[in-house]
């Protein structure tokens, strides 16, 4: 049986500095593997504002972290999310499957343009 998909979401206080969000980043993604998952994405989605303020922040940095497991590394993740007074908010979703591959852009290959119809 294969392991359960997992993504979880965080926001981070906007005013930290660069080097702690990474800082930040390599502990979850180390306290997702030392608990028995696989990170298998981490991405920086950046700075953006929050549709709503969360204690007194209108901004937040969001990080999205795509992992698998037997769902024992879910647990102690929120837990040190929950304790860390830079996390403003996260989540923590189970998915169906493995994230699917990015599709190219449209107009990107030209296999794809339709053939002029001949007379």
């Amino acid at each position: 049986m294969t392991q359960p998909y997992y993504e979880t979401m965080y926001i981070l206080r906007p005013d930290i500095p660069e080097e702690e969000v990474e800082s930040h980043i390599t502990k979850y993604r180390d306290l997702v593997t030392e608990s028995g998952g696989e990170v298998l994405d981490c991405q920086m989605r950046g700075k953006r504002r929050l549709a709503y303020s969360i204690d007194k922040h209108r901004e937040g940095i969001y990080v999205q972290l795509n992992h698998n497991g037997d769902g024992q590394q879910v647990a102690p993740l929120e837990r040190a999310m929950r304790l860390s007074e830079d996390v403003i908010r996260y989540l923590t979703v189970k998915q169906d499957g493995p994230m699917p591959a990015p599709r190219a852009a449209v107009g990107s290959t030209s296999d794809a343009a339709p053939q002029p119809a001949t007379v």
